[in-house]
Formats: structure tokens, sequence, C-alpha cells
């Protein structure tokens, strides 16, 4: 959820990976006023005190230039060239094997639900193993941070991930070396590629990012197939389910190997134009969710689908809210896997805050969280490494919660002032030195 402004010069360690002009999207920018938080995904607003709304932009390569307050211009990438894809895999039965366990002896188990075994165990540790009703698999290996999650699919174990997106629409050389997960900042959204025409596709950057994830066993994951502050403009109620279910099918055609979806981005807040066109409230109240989560499980049977929102686990009016949504569309019949959580606003809050909101989604909902979009905006380095290393232990340490994105590290190229971990001379933040040794990379 980020908005590109600027393409400014990078001066970076890593070579940059394909990288070309701004992405197709002839969008017009629109100022979304407010003040509980921005229509971005993942601006963090506080719905209780927040600082406006955002402009986006999909129009010009590499235009505009993001802000702190009043809002956010938003590109799609860049585009180019390359790009490989796969067969789809069988739908298989899916599964979430949970090993936990600090630093110990010994290596107890215990088992629960229905699930396979248990995984290797890494470096000490006593083992727990729980399954999740209707997900069945077995367990993976812990790594030096303390627990993992690993979901069993029908295209093989998912271990817990600590994952980031792109710099500026490309993907730096040294992003193998400490990330295991991709999101696409903006390539991914539907006016970045489905912008230009209802028969016109700009897969260029994609193609270039699924490519480099598939070559370096990374984690791809889609954000975002439905997002109410971005859509193509030619899209309305009455083509939206066609056009919804063409975008989807034509996305997860191209890449099947895609292990993650946020399928709704945002519904707390800005909702799509065309939602009475793909179901509008209907009898769930979210009927357009069902169906999109539906629709989704039909391209993308293999991968775990997600509502993604954001200050759920920062501010309490949100945290209810996402609860009550998630609870209708299970009800309504809505295949959602998990809850994505995007984590901007966790510098302004106390750990035992997010702690009580993120285990009461859990408990609440029965489903997993997903760490989506976390950022640290703190110009200090020593009080942000111990941010990071508060909410990461807690993070990483919860079986419920299957893995953290960090929303862009490079100093100077992030969406959020602050909230880069590396410079562009190599330089490591405090921050980022703790992280990699924490996850033993």
């Amino acid at each position: 959820m980020n908005s590109l402004s600027k393409l400014a010069p990078i001066l970076a360690t890593g070579v940059l990976l394909a990288h070309s002009p701004g992405c197709l999207g002839p969008e017009t920018s629109t100022q979304l006023d407010g003040t509980g938080g921005s229509a971005v995904a993942g601006s963090g607003g506080n719905p209780e005190g927040g600082s406006g709304g955002t402009t986006q932009s999909s129009s010009q390569p590499g235009s505009g230039g993001d802000t702190e307050t009043g809002g956010t211009s938003e590109t799609g990438g860049q585009p180019g060239t390359g790009g490989e894809t796969g067969t789809t895999e069988p739908e298989g039965t899916g599964g979430r094997t949970r090993v936990g366990g600090r630093q110990g002896t010994g290596g107890e188990t215990a088992t629960g639900g229905m699930t396979g075994g248990a995984g290797e165990q890494g470096t000490g540790g006593a083992t727990a193993t729980a399954g999740r009703t209707g997900r069945q698999g077995t367990g993976g290996t812990q790594g030096s941070g303390g627990a993992t999650t690993t979901r069993t699919t029908s295209t093989g174990p998912l271990k817990k991930w600590f994952g980031n997106i792109d710099t500026r629409g490309s993907i730096r050389s040294d992003f193998a070396s400490m990330w295991d997960q991709f999101s696409p900042e903006n390539a991914g959204k539907w006016g970045s590629v489905q912008g230009g025409g209802q028969t016109s596709f700009n897969w260029s950057s994609l193609d270039r990012m699924y490519k480099y994830c598939q070559d370096n066993n990374i984690v791809f994951k889609e954000h975002c197939f439905i997002w109410g502050a971005q859509q193509p403009s030619w899209v309305n109620n009455s083509n939206g389910e066609t056009a919804v279910k063409a975008w989807m099918k034509a996305f997860c055609d191209r890449y099947p190997e895609t292990r993650v979806i946020d399928v709704v981005n945002e519904p707390l807040h800005p909702q799509p134009a065309y939602k009475n066109g793909i179901g509008g409230a209907g009898s769930s109240g979210w009927d357009w969710i069902v169906n999109a989560l539906k629709w989704a499980k039909e391209a993308c049977p293999n991968a775990i689908l997600v509502v993604n929102d954001y200050n759920t686990i920062e501010w309490s009016s949100e945290n209810g809210r996402i609860i009550s949504l998630v609870n209708a569309v299970k009800k309504g019949g809505g295949p959602i896997d998990a809850v994505g959580c995007q984590s901007h606003d966790i510098a302004k809050v106390s750990q035992s805050t997010m702690t009580s909101y993120g285990q009461k989604i859990i408990d609440q909902t029965g489903l997993p969280l997903h760490i989506t979009e976390m950022d640290i905006g703190i110009a200090d380095d020593n009080q942000q490494m111990q941010r990071m290393k508060e909410f990461v232990t807690w993070a990483w340490e919860n079986p419920d919660i299957e893995g953290i994105t960090y929303w862009g590290y490079i100093v100077g190229s992030t969406w959020r002032s602050n909230t880069g971990l590396l410079t562009s001379d190599g330089k490591k933040r405090a921050a980022l030195t703790w992280l990699l040794d924490f996850l033993g990379r």
C-alpha cells in the first residue's frame, strides 16, 4: 500500500533489477479528505485523530512526490520484460502446523486439532504442534529467532516468513539475502495492471518480480485484487462481476505459484464504486467480499486468501470492526484464510495494546494473522531497534501469526519517513542489525 510519487535516483549498494519507467495507468488523482486515516493501503492513519486523506495517481510514469501529511501519490510500478509462468497444480487440503517454543531443552510435543507431525526442531526449544480445523500438513524447521509457523498447501509447505517489498518498482540484488517473502508495493494493484482498458494488461513489472521470486525461492504474494482507493476507471456496477472475475483469472493463470493474496484491501475504508455490481451488502452485510473471496478461490485455489486493513491492532474502533466484518464474511460462506493487519502505527501505541488487540482478532475470528505492511517510523536508531525487538519477538513467537512483511527497507525510498532500515551506501540501522541476527540471516 504505498504511494510512489517521485522516482528519485537510488544510490544503492545492490544493483537494481530491471529498473524502468513507471507503469501504465490512466487514473485520475483523487484527493480523499478526512481525519480518520489514509485511504491508501496501510496509511496507518489514526481513526482517533488521523492526518488527512491521500492522493493517488497511476497515470504518469514515476510522477509525483510522497508526503507525510495531506496525502500521498501513487503509481503502479515499472514495466519491463521477462516473466515466467508455470502450471496450476491441483487443489489440496491445506494445512497449518504451528511450531513453537523458546530456547530450552527437550522437544516435548503437544498435538491438537487436525494436524500433521511436528517439524524438525532447530536451535533449542520445546516444540509444540497444533492444527487448525480443516487444514492438515506437516511441520517445518525452526529457525534461530524463535517459533515458526508452517502451513501446508497443495503447492507445498509454507513456513513463517519475514518479507519486504520492492524499492521504487525494482527488486534490489540484496533482497534475497535478507527477506524470504515479497509483496509488490504498487505493481500488483488492479489499476496498475489494467488501467489502460478492459482488454489491456500491463504485466511487465509483475513478470520481473514473479521471476525473481521463483529464481530465489521467495514467497510471492499478490497485493491486491480489490481496493476501493484504486481501480480501473472503466469498472462499474454493470460490468463489475465480469471484470473482477476476468482480472483474477488472468492474474492466477499467469502467476500460478502465488502463495498469498490480499483479495480485498481496506474494506473498512473507501469501498469500490462497483461493489453493488459484485454483490453489495446482501444478506451478510458484506456479500461483495464474500463473492470476491469465492471468485479468488476459483481462480487461485492454492493461495492463502486474506482480507487486509489498517489500524486493526492499534486502535479499538478498527479492531472491533474488523472482527465483525470477518465473522460476517465467514458466516456468509466467504473462504477467508487469514486476517491481514497492516501495522503502520505500531510506533504510536504500546506493545501491550497491540498484543491484546492482535490476540483478540485471533480468538474471536478463529483465523491466523498476517502482519502485512509493518513499518516503524522512528528517527532515533536505538528507539527504532527497541520497538522492532518488542514487536517482532511477540509476532514471531506467536504461532497464530503466519508471517510478517516490512513495508520498504531503503532509507529515503520508503512510503513513510524514518521507516528505512538500510542506507543507500549499505549501512544498516540498528533495527536491521538486530532483526537479521534474530532471524539468523
